[in-house]
């Protein structure tokens, strides 16, 4: 079987940010302002009032310190909430398009591929701006590359399903080169309302250029030892609509479902086993043991959530180099997040070093890439 390596990556990382105490501010007047528009109702106890939101209580929570956006207008502003993304016409890019090709360029460019080089194009995210065409084709036009694309989604676990999916076509013969996509506009489909939820996510995008091994050139390559995925089914992390959302005729979004909802408690609760078994297995499997991991990039979704992953996987607290985190830069960024740890903390790792590339999300979903560095 031919093997395949993770021979580039790259980010585009959007110049607007969004910092704790801004986002702070921006909640709390909308939660005064609701609160002074209800007070009847919450006098009356037919209404709970608002609570305020605070730096503490987000750093805490999440390991969050700000966030990139690709509108922080709209986000920041008490009557509006929400990023302010205009409508494409059909005869320019889309912003998913937009975003992909400044990460996708920068990854070919480092691992020396012309876009005529590579057969074909996913797109991995957890929202699309629309159904059809495939997100993967338009940028597959803009780059210039022939042959093929697809668009797929699985959440935050979309990025290693999508490298999963790639390697496998490789392995197969179909495929020498594809370039993995994950155009991430978390900021579409939060609640940015919602004190639970309210400072989680940011935009972003990456992208994972994966060669045939013999045909890949670039320095410091990464060879994919192993993949393996697992999906359950849960309500726990759901959108029912994300950017199709359905408004009454004031523009009011009817429905709380329609956005980004959570049960933190049973996230985490269900969650980490199921992830910290399933690469301590994966390991063992494949005759490595997990507690000599030299890194672990894990999905970007909760420190506390992730450290506990670390101790359960190393047996042992994960020294900070071995489970780099991103988070207090970027926060959630879904699919992305740890294909930027991988890509921003990598090429420190010496020759045979092994790591593990882990996202887990919505579905449940949890996809591992072992790789090995190869030079």
């Amino acid at each position: 079987m031919r093997q395949v390596v993770i021979s580039a990556t790259g980010v585009f990382t959007p110049p607007e940010v969004i910092t704790n105490a801004e986002l702070v501010e921006a909640y709390n007047a909308y939660a005064d302002a609701q609160n002074e528009q209800f007070a009847e109702e919450i006098a009356s106890g037919e209404r709970t009032p608002m609570e305020h939101s605070s730096e503490d209580f987000i750093f805490k929570a999440s390991g969050i310190e700000r966030r990139h956006v690709m509108d922080k207008v709209g986000v920041l502003d008490p009557e509006i909430m929400h990023p302010q993304l205009r409508q494409r016409d059909d005869d320019e890019p889309g912003i998913m398009t937009e975003m992909a090709l400044e990460a996708a360029r920068n990854a070919l460019q480092r691992a020396g591929r012309r876009p005529d080089e590579v057969d074909a194009v996913i797109c991995a995210a957890s929202n699309h701006e629309r159904a059809y065409p495939a997100i993967a084709i338009e940028i597959q036009e803009a780059l210039g590359i022939q042959g093929f694309g697809f668009d797929m989604n699985v959440a935050c676990s979309s990025a290693t399903f999508g490298i999963q999916a790639a390697a496998d076509m490789i392995r197969s013969g179909s495929a020498n080169c594809i370039l993995m996509v994950n155009p991430e506009i978390c900021s579409g489909h939060l609640e940015w309302r919602d004190r639970d939820c309210h400072f989680i996510f940011g935009d972003v995008c990456t992208a994972v250029v994966l060669e045939e091994k013999s045909q890949a050139t670039a320095k410091g390559q990464f060879e994919i030892l192993s993949t393996r995925c697992l999906t359950q089914f849960s309500n726990n992390i759901r959108n029912n609509n994300g950017f199709l959302r359905r408004t009454r005729p004031d523009g009011v979004c009817d429905r709380r479902d329609m956005q980004f909802m959570q049960n933190g408690r049973q996230v985490f609760k269900q969650v980490v086993p199921i992830v910290s078994d399933m690469v301590v297995s994966h390991c063992e499997q494949e005759g490595i043991d997990p507690a000599k991991l030299n890194r672990m990039w894990l999905h970007q979704a909760n420190k506390s959530m992730n450290d506990f992953i670390g101790r359960k996987v190393l047996g042992r607290v994960p020294k900070p180099d071995e489970q780099p985190n991103i988070l207090q830069e970027y926060a959630n960024t879904s699919s992305a997040g740890s294909i930027i740890a991988f890509s921003q903390n990598s090429d420190d790792l010496p020759k045979d070093a092994i790591g593990i590339i882990c996202s887990f999300g919505a579905g449940y979903s949890v996809g591992n890439v072992i790789v090995r560095k190869l030079d």
